[in-house]
């Protein structure tokens, strides 16, 4: 380790990485750097410092990609989970989705007064549950709409499942993650452990790196594929992938009441 206040140069880090990764070239960690997973400091004269929990990051970075092959936009989500990589900051009149930045406990605002109307999810003939006829929602309009505690929502909340959007200066939250919430709540009043609830977003998470995988060079460009096209294309891959999952569920599932 260099001896500027412990920091650690860059050929310095890839020696470490690669004592657990034989193969990891030092233009991996630029390239993860380039990516957001690592965020070094630098030294005076423009050269990159790496303290321990920047060498953590890197180490769980290429694990989960090269071991788990989760996407690297995803990586970037897990290590900003734990606590290994900084989220971006975002200013309150942002309207982009602010995912990275949700906190992990929300305090819930007093009950809804008597002159905001309540709504309801709507269920549809086959007890599936459909898209409430509004785009964005309020903390407790959500919690009016599934019934949800303010505890089970911030579980949700600190697990991913929900992500706020700053829309017109306001945090709220989209017709899905009413949805999202809907069914968690449903699985959570049968006393499934919340923690199962986070892995099954991380399984969503796997399956779209799959769609990624098959169709990132629709998105290229420089392909004959308008960008019209490729959207297209890529949600009916993910629905041809949704398809196939759901057939094994049901395999899964048939031989386990087998048994």
């Amino acid at each position: 380790m260099s001896v500027n206040q412990g920091f650690m140069r860059i050929g310095e880090v890839h020696s470490q990485l690669r004592k657990l990764f034989p193969e990891v070239e030092l233009s991996k960690i630029r390239y993860y750097e380039d990516k957001g997973l690592v965020q070094p400091s630098r030294s005076r004269k423009g050269y990159r410092l790496y303290c321990e929990r920047d060498v953590e990051c890197l180490r769980e970075a290429i694990r989960l990609a090269q071991e788990e092959f989760v996407p690297l936009r995803v990586v970037r989500l897990r290590l900003i989970e734990q606590g290994l990589l900084a989220p971006p900051h975002v200013t309150p009149s942002t309207r982009q989705i602010a995912r990275e930045t949700a906190p992990s406990v929300v305090s819930v605002p007093a009950p809804l007064a008597p002159s905001r109307p309540t709504l309801s999810v709507v269920t549809d003939p086959d007890g599936e549950i459909a898209a409430p006829v509004k785009e964005y929602f309020t903390t407790n309009e959500l919690l009016a709409t599934t019934g949800l505690q303010p505890e089970e929502f911030n579980q949700l909340q600190a697990m991913g499942l929900v992500s706020p959007v700053v829309f017109e200066g306001e945090t709220m939250y989209s017709a899905l993650d009413v949805r999202v919430a809907a069914h968690a709540r449903a699985l959570l009043t049968r006393g499934v452990d919340a923690r199962v609830l986070g892995s099954l977003r991380r399984v969503a998470e796997r399956e779209m790196g799959v769609v990624d995988d098959l169709t990132s060079p629709l998105r290229r460009g420089g392909n004959g594929v308008s960008r019209e096209q490729a959207i297209a294309i890529t949600a009916d891959v993910a629905r041809e992938v949704a398809a196939l999952r759901n057939v094994l569920v049901e395999r899964e599932l048939l031989e386990y009441l087998r048994d």
